[in-house]
């Protein structure tokens, strides 16, 4: 028995020059934290009672006995790929829902393969897991997905994480003291908006625009470096804020599937009462929006959207890993 945590991703800057459309030409970076809500994963080897070889329950339960049968596209690749020779009993449980913005599709795919690996008695490191994740969801899957998603959930933590041209990354973690971390995570506030999507229908719109959003692209991307400065140069945190808000406008501009007129707003709602800036959180359409408000005026934001569900968290550090490990008995 097998059981895996990832942690969800919070995207502060960047998002949109991690696709190859935008890297493989002008590089990429992205700032982001991992957070303690987590995709988890049971799995383990089935025993030969059954009719069916492979048991796989998440949203709705498979049993099937030929792995190529199996609906869940990524399931279904990962054992194709993997060489797992006996039967595979495989649950996901999630802290947060899905298509919401927050990594949870590449968290899935980052926490099934370490899964796997465990099973087969493997220990595989945290590039090799993201390098996976991301070859089988843009390669063999054709998804239309980044490259921050899998790297931020594998390593975990509050990185800076820069493409090349070439489609190789680095890591980059943003130090900062206890005080300086904890009064930043103490301004953001974490909101559902209450609509799921399908981040691929929005995230192809802003590939076949990329060519048309050059300077926006670029603008996007130098901001990390600037909010890595207000970051560690202890800079006013409420510039932090006001650059959330620059990025969301431009980030609205890329397609005008990012945004509806019900988000539209919220953050409106959300800024009349005391946000300084925010942002959808992933390619847009709905999911998890984040709002950088003061502590004192944060009661403010709580009252005027009191239809829609907030979420506490936590930044964590650990990345995905292997929670539970005990062999099964030979039958």
């Amino acid at each position: 028995m097998i059981i895996s945590r990832t942690p969800f991703r919070i995207s502060f800057f960047g998002g949109g020059t991690d696709y190859p459309a935008w890297y493989e030409k002008n590089g990429g970076a992205v700032l982001s934290t991992t957070i303690d809500k987590y995709c988890y994963l049971t799995c383990r080897s089935l025993p030969p009672f059954f009719d069916h070889r492979y048991r796989i329950v998440y949203s709705k339960i498979e049993l099937v006995k030929d792995v190529h049968k199996i609906q869940h596209p990524v399931v279904r690749v990962c054992l194709e790929n993997m060489d797992v020779p006996q039967g595979i009993e495989l649950h996901h449980d999630g802290d947060l829902p899905a298509r919401t913005g927050l990594g949870s599709s590449s968290a899935f795919t980052v926490g099934l393969l370490h899964s796997l690996y465990a099973l087969k008695g493997i220990m595989p490191t945290k590039k090799r897991l993201a390098d996976e994740a991301i070859h089988f969801e843009r390669e063999v899957l054709s998804e239309a997905v980044g490259s921050q998603d899998q790297v931020a959930v594998a390593h975990g933590g509050f990185n800076k994480i820069s493409f090349s041209q070439t489609g190789d990354y680095q890591i980059d973690p943003v130090i900062l003291d206890r005080d300086r971390l904890d009064n930043l995570q103490n301004h953001i506030m974490l909101y559902f908006t209450g609509f799921s999507r399908i981040a691929s229908k929005v995230a192809r719109k802003q590939i076949e625009n990329t060519p048309k959003k050059q300077k926006e692209l670029a603008t996007m991307q130098s901001m990390v470096d600037t909010a890595i400065d207000i970051l560690c140069n202890r800079r006013d945190l409420t510039e932090f804020g006001r650059l959330l808000h620059e990025t969301w406008m431009l980030k609205r501009s890329l397609t005008d599937k990012v945004s509806t007129n019900d988000i539209d707003q919220i953050y409106a709602d959300a800024r009349s009462s005391g946000a300084i800036g925010g942002k959808l959180i992933g390619a847009g359409g709905g999911g998890f929006m984040i709002l950088f408000v003061p502590p004192k005026l944060q009661n403010k934001v709580r009252v005027k959207l009191n239809n829609l569900l907030e979420v506490k968290f936590n930044f964590e550090t650990s990345g995905t890993q292997i929670i539970f490990h005990k062999e099964d008995p030979i039958i």
